[in-house]
């Protein structure tokens, strides 16, 4: 019999966190011949009123709890527990208290800075209570693997035995180089991402604005929730996100970005939208925030924008220039296929699980 691992991911196979950590790994788990079982924390019910903007109804969220608690009954039928970020989310962390008392032990996984979900949260009493709740579950856990420096630095700052970098990463089989590009016709800025991210760009509201009254351009947002006019000052489409279409969706695009302002919850992001783009071949301009600084090389393979006239800046020359967009565009690729690939993370994990099996 192979090892057993049990999965515990925070979403389903739609929120973007656990798909890239977890779901788009565990075809390859099996085929190296480990046996797997994965089962998510929140459902898709809650996740999908979560992007709609609605109350969560307090009987799905209580159900999702003793879903979590019967799993955890069942735990010892397996070799290793993985946990995505927390095993119950605003609970005290007495299920890695017990996994750790009972020798059972557990690994950890982080692709966001959670620990400010109590360490600044609003209420006085969460951040007494459990002000450093992921920094007990990073130390006593047998692995901790993070997505960037920011979460590293965390890492260690917590006392954790074993920390393991891995970055989130993309199925290269998914992607491909675009070919040519919207240079004889409108060219296009594109941006994807969830409905809760939308709020990043439209900080750049003003940037459009001033670009949009001197070139030519579409801004394409790729996005699971439908929007009216939202006062861009530009011609906008909206490309509804699905896992199956999203890399179509980026070949249509000239130009990735990704703005963010430079906050503590930010800093802890881990780049993915730069990956996307750059794994389709297109230059990029984002804000120097966090990870972003990681995978954008300054004048190679995008450009790192600090203020509104940076930003404008920067997409003009882009807009203007051709060559550029392609001498950008395929350094991003080439890095992408280096550093940021499924098969590239998993050996990562597998070495780490072999080591820990010993």
């Amino acid at each position: 019999m192979g090892v057993r691992i049990l999965f515990l991911p925070k979403y389903p196979r739609i929120g973007a966190s656990s798909r890239l950590r977890t779901y788009q790994f565990i075809s390859l788990w099996e085929q190296a011949g480990y046996e797997v079982k994965i089962s998510s924390f929140f459902n898709e019910k809650y996740l999908r009123r979560f992007y709609l903007g609605k109350r969560h109804h307090p009987l799905n969220v209580l159900g999702c709890y003793i879903k979590r608690l019967w799993i955890f009954l069942n735990a010892w039928r397996y070799d290793l527990i993985w946990i995505e970020k927390e095993a119950f989310p605003f609970l005290p962390s007495y299920a890695e208290w017990l996994l750790e008392k009972l020798g059972k032990g557990y690994v950890v996984d982080y692709d966001d800075a959670v620990f400010h979900n109590y360490d600044q949260h609003a209420s006085c009493i969460v951040r007494a209570w459990m002000g450093n709740k992921i920094d007990w579950v990073m130390r006593h856990s047998t692995a901790t693997f993070v997505g960037n420096l920011y979460l590293k630095e965390r890492a260690l700052k917590s006392g954790a035995k074993e920390i393991i970098d891995l970055p989130t990463v993309i199925n290269p089989i998914r992607y491909r180089k675009k070919i040519g590009d919207s240079s004889a016709s409108k060219i296009k800025i594109g941006w994807i991402g969830s409905p809760t991210t939308m709020k990043y760009l439209e900080t750049l509201k003003p940037v459009f604005e001033k670009l949009n009254s001197e070139l030519d351009f579409e801004l394409l947002v790729v996005n699971a929730k439908p929007f009216f006019d939202l006062g861009f000052g530009c011609e906008v489409r909206w490309v509804s996100w699905s896992e199956e279409t999203e890399v179509e969706a980026i070949l249509e695009m000239d130009i990735g970005i990704m703005p963010l302002p430079d906050d503590k919850w930010e800093r802890g992001k881990c780049a993915y939208k730069l990956i996307q783009y750059m794994a389709c071949g297109l230059p990029v301009v984002a804000s120097p925030v966090g990870m972003n600084v990681e995978v954008v090389k300054h004048g190679e393979n995008g450009f790192l924008a600090s203020s509104e006239e940076e930003w404008v800046d920067y997409l003009n020359t882009l807009i203007q220039n051709s060559s550029l967009r392609k001498e950008f565009g395929g350094k991003g690729y080439q890095l992408v296929q280096e550093r940021y690939t499924l098969q590239r993370n998993f050996e990562i994990m597998r070495r780490e699980i072999e080591r820990l099996m010993k």
